[in-house]
This record gives C-alpha cells, structure tokens and sequence, in this order.
C-alpha cells in the first residue's frame, strides 16, 4: 500500500493542484491512500523547518509531498514538491493533471477559508472540553472550606462548566491540603474535573483563568499596624510577579476577605499592570452586614434589601449608603406586584438610629471582623464571581473595590469600593447614578486612610495616621482641657478665683501648643473652605 503525505500552505494554488491529483489517485486506486496537512500562511514557514529539521530533509516551498514507509517503519522517504509528484503520478500510474491556472487559484482561496473555519471550530472545542483553571490562595483557611463546594456546585461558572481547582499555600501546610484534596475527591462534584494543590511557588498560577485571593494565615507575632502593612508589599509583588508570568492572559484575580483588601488589590494592579483591569476587592460582605442590619430594623428579610451602596475602604473606613436602597415586599399599608418596592429611608422614622446605632454598629463590624465569618465571605466571593461571568441582576446596584478613575470625583491611583454594574463579562461604574455625590469631608475621610495604607506599605511614610474629622479633634481637645483642669484644681485646691481665671484664659493656646504638627495641620485643613486640594497634605 501507498500512503503519501501531502502538506501545503492553505492558500497555495500548486498544494491545491496536488491535492486534486491525490484525491482521484485515492478514489481509483485501491491501493493508494493520502493523508493532508494545511497550515495558515503566517505559520508555514516555522512549520516546515521544524518538519525538516526534524526528518533532515532539505525542502523550502510549498507543498511538501512524502511517502510514509508503513510497511517497513523509520521516517517517510521525501517525494519533493508539486513537481516531483506530477512526474511520479505520470511514471507510476499514467495520471497527470490538467486544472486551469484560474481554477488553481479558486481552490486556494477555498482551501484557506476552510481552515480558518476548521481551526475555529477546534478552539470552540478545545473551551468546551478544558476545564476552567481556578486557583485558591491560602487554601487551607476556614474560607477556602465553604467557598470550594460553592465553586463546584455550577452555580457559579454554569451548569456545563467543569473546573479544574488548584489548592495555593504554604509548604508547612501542605498535609492539610491532602486532606482537602481527598475531601473533595470524595465529595465526587460532576463539574470538579480535577483537583490538585501547590506549595512551591515558582509553579504557582500556571495556566490560571480565575484567581482568588484569601486573607493569609501567618503565625508571625505582628509588632504594629505599620509592619502588617509593609507586609502585604512583597506579598502581593510575589503574586503579581507569577500571575503576570503564569497565568492565562485573560485571568480574572478577585480579592476577598477582611483584612486589607482594597490595599492588596491596588499593589496586585501595581505590580502586575498587564491585568490590572482585571484585579477587583469584594465589597458584597460589607453590603450584607449593612442590609442584615437594615433588615433587622425593618424586621423584614436582609435579601429583600437591594441597592446598598459601600463607599471607600471595604476592611477599614467605609461609608454606606442608604440613599438609593430600596425594600422588597414590605408587610405595610402599602403593597404592589413583585417587582415593587419602597425606599428604605422612607420606611425608617427612627433618625437617632440612623445616624447613630447603625453607624456604631457597622463600624464595629469592620473593625474587628466581628460577624464575618467564611460563610459570608464564601458567599461574597463567590455571588461576586457569578456576576463577573454572567452579569448582575438587572437595574440592581452592586458594590465592588475598582481601580479609581476621578468618578465620583475620587482622587486616581486608589483602590475604592464604588457602584458598579456587570454586564457582558465585565463591570461598569455606574456614574449615571442621581443624587449620590459625597461631601467633601466624606470623601476626604474615606481617601485619606487608604492612602496612607498605600504609602504606609511602599515606604513613603513611616506612620500611618488615621483621619480625624473635625468633631473628633474637638472633643480630644475638650477631653484634655477637662482632665488638665481638673488636676489644677486637686492640686491648686486654695488658689482662688483670678488665679483659675488666668488659667480659664490662656487653656486655648496651652493645649494649641501641646500638639503635634500633624494635628496642628489637620485642624487647619479642616478650617479650609474646601476648595484647595484636599490630598495634597498626603
């Protein structure tokens, strides 16, 4: 039997002339068989020189026709070009070809639209059968436990989306990660194709398309807020240098968690610029404690609640937003279709709460990550993801940690939770959005901490010093002229009236001069008339 190779480029008139020849050789020969091999023109060239290289021929154009010894084994015996094959035909069997040079060309033009649409085909293949590579860092933290099944249960990538998971951490950890492997292992998830895990971390991220980024456990004694911070620095330049080496161009890196997420995501952008569209921090944690709380008061369900908005530092100093929230189903006087809702302002009379005991209460929230456990921040992470791929609900407000770019007028080069929607596999900024603007002490308080995050870790500055709003310096003021008045007078007990008078008179100017510089500098910025730049101080 006779078995010829026949390997071109898809445009080429003369591969389309020998093809043609093969195909009726096939047809009446019982004995003769062919096998074809198209390249795309830009390839070509490459393709041949390894084929050469390879089988130590010595062939430069296209096409290139061998025999393929299958009787007797050991590379093909090379038959030459178009040329070569013709004769060989004529000799052999009596054949030749007579297709027209017009005709020659019709074929080549039809060979290579072939091709592309086959090697479309094949990658629409190839997505469908590659799994989606997803990565966990700090795999072995209490949050990787509930956000795994979640991953793998398809309400998340889609029913028809099989994952392949790789678990990320440390080296000293690496049993506790078998045991995870064999959990899930056991577990049997349809869409789970594989499961593996890392610990070195030269290898990490390779071929990833979704990263997540979990709170690190460490066992280091932290010595001040100072050090923490520094600490997220070559953390993040770790990763970033492997996401931008390892992992697939289109990655999508998703930061959660509760400490430092709006700072790890800005130097993951930093570090790793090539993907920096693609790098955002959950906020839909915060968002639920906001709405649990609202929903509490209203003494409805918090998912009933829509349209929070969390404005500024996820894991620090935040403000949330009540102004476009709205209320679903409301057991009240008024009701409507399922789609109707109330504003939630409108429905909350007790303004003292407000103001007060939901702002006191949040705070405490966030600053000691009280309530947050990995149930809601496995469902954050992953509702958040589910949006990315599939959109969010439409006209619904969602809060997530961008890259600021001036909206809302928020000062560039600052992670900052803002609205946003996601539609079409990416997010967009709602800055559509009526009546939201933030005052000018608002947004000074909220981007004055994250800059100092941000040059706190990169070094710029040694301290980090949080923002103090005007009536917060009043009442350290008033709370030492207090104390320093009250030891006058359990050590002056005797001194009489133009002697404390004295004292009464010159208190301002005393207790002025006890401060430092900084405070001293922050009293006269909050007594700007606000037209200045506020950031410039930082």
């Amino acid at each position: 039997m006779a078995k010829f190779v026949i390997a071109g480029k898809a445009d080429c008139p003369f591969y389309a002339k020998a093809e043609l020849l093969a195909d009726y050789l096939q047809k009446n020969l019982p004995d003769f068989r062919i096998f074809k091999i198209t390249q795309h023109p830009d390839v070509w060239e490459k393709w041949l020189k390894g084929v050469c290289e390879k089988n130590r021929w010595n062939h430069k154009r296209s096409p290139i026709i061998w025999r393929e010894m299958i009787d007797r084994g050991g590379k093909g015996l090379l038959l030459g070009g178009y040329n070569e094959f013709l004769e060989y035909a004529q000799l052999y069997y009596g054949v030749t070809s007579s297709m027209t040079t017009q005709m020659m060309m019709v074929i080549a033009q039809e060979n290579l639209e072939t091709h592309i649409e086959k090697e479309l085909e094949k990658e629409a293949l190839k997505d469908l059968i590659s799994p989606l590579q997803v990565w966990i860092t700090s795999a072995t933290t209490p949050v990787s436990y509930s956000l795994i099944p979640i991953l793998t249960s398809g309400e998340v990538f889609g029913k028809n989306t099989e994952i392949s998971l790789t678990l990320f951490d440390q080296q000293k950890v690496e049993h506790y990660l078998k045991v995870i492997v064999m959990e899930m292992q056991d577990m049997a998830s349809q869409l789970l194709l594989r499961i593996s895990y890392c610990t070195k971390i030269e290898e990490a991220f390779r071929q990833a398309q979704v990263i997540i980024i979990l709170d690190e456990s460490t066992d280091k004694e932290v010595t001040s807020l100072e050090d923490c911070l520094r600490s997220k620095v070559s953390l993040c330049r770790l990763y970033a240098y492997q996401i931008e080496k390892n992992a697939h161009e289109s990655v999508k890196v998703i930061v959660g968690g509760k400490s430092f997420v709006n700072l790890k995501a800005i130097l993951l952008m930093q570090y790793a610029p090539r993907i920096a569209r693609n790098v955002i921090a959950v906020a839909m944690g915060v968002e639920g404690q906001a709405r649990a709380t609202v929903a509490r008061k209203l003494k409805t369900t918090a998912s009933l609640i829509k349209d929070v908005i969390i404005w500024g530092n996820i894991s620090g100093n935040n403000y949330v937003d009540l102004r476009k929230a709205r209320v679903y189903g409301y057991d009240s006087a008024i009701w409507g279709p399922p789609n109707y809702s109330r504003p939630v302002l409108s429905l909350i009379f007790d303004s003292d709460w407000l103001q007060k005991e939901f702002v006191m209460t949040l705070k405490n929230m966030t600053a000691t990550g009280k309530h947050f456990g990995s149930i809601l921040a496995a469902h954050s992470i992953t509702t958040t993801l589910k949006y990315w791929y599939h959109g969010s609900p439409p006209g619904e407000i969602v809060s997530l940690g961008v890259l600021s770019e001036g909206q809302f007028g928020i000062p560039e080069g600052i992670v900052f939770s803002m609205p946003v929607k996601f539609e079409n596999g990416t997010w967009i900024v709602l800055t559509d959005l009526e009546d939201i603007d933030l005052n000018g002490k608002i947004m000074k308080s909220l981007t004055r901490d994250l800059f100092q995050e941000k040059l706190v870790a990169l070094g710029h500055n040694t301290i980090f010093q949080p923002y103090k709003s005007e009536s917060q310096l009043i009442k350290k003021y008033e709370d030492l002229s207090l104390s320093a008045q009250y030891e006058k007078q359990e050590v002056q007990v005797e001194i009489q009236t133009p002697l404390t008078r004295q004292v009464s008179d010159t208190k301002d100017s005393l207790y002025y001069d006890m401060l430092t510089d900084e405070e001293k500098e922050q009293i006269l910025s909050d007594d700007s008339d606000g037209k200045t730049d506020e950031y410039q101080q930082l």
